[in-house]
């Protein structure tokens, strides 16, 4: 299950669940791949686990270019506000990325901003910088690649 933090200390915190074990063999299994070989695989995990938030980040990482990149972010964003959803999140509160759970969502969203900066499009580029502020206040992580 999901823990929402609702103590006084603050806003709340989602972190999302665990994946089922083949989707983290498959992410692993694709990350040990030579990179050129990495994308076909993270599409085929994306295909076969669309739910799968660090498929989505990974496929926009190793994007042919910027706007299938864009796409790719885009499509784990918006499966990732719907996870965020589905575990109690109500629009607001941290979503840190401390939690290897939350990660594939922070990262497609951080995808999102560096595509729409650098197709021009700077009101979204803004409003993902804000946001990724605003889930996780010292983003961005020392770890984030």
């Amino acid at each position: 299950m999901t823990s929402i933090d609702l103590s006084g200390s603050g806003p709340p915190e989602t972190i999302l669940p665990p994946v089922p074990t083949d989707w983290a063999e498959g992410l692993a299994a694709a990350l040990a791949l030579p990179e050129d070989q990495q994308r076909d695989a993270f599409s085929a995990l994306a295909a076969a686990n669309p739910r799968f938030l660090d498929a989505w980040a990974h496929l926009g990482r190793l994007g042919r270019d910027v706007i299938e990149s864009y796409a790719a972010f885009r499509v784990g964003y918006h499966r990732g506000l719907d996870a965020l959803r589905q575990s109690g999140w109500r629009g607001s509160g941290y979503v840190r990325w401390e939690h290897e759970t939350n990660r594939g969502f922070l990262m497609a969203l951080a995808g999102l901003q560096a595509c729409a900066a650098e197709i021009g499009e700077h009101d979204e580029d803004e409003r993902c910088a804000m946001f990724l502020r605003q889930l996780d206040p010292s983003w961005p992580p020392a770890d984030y690649r």
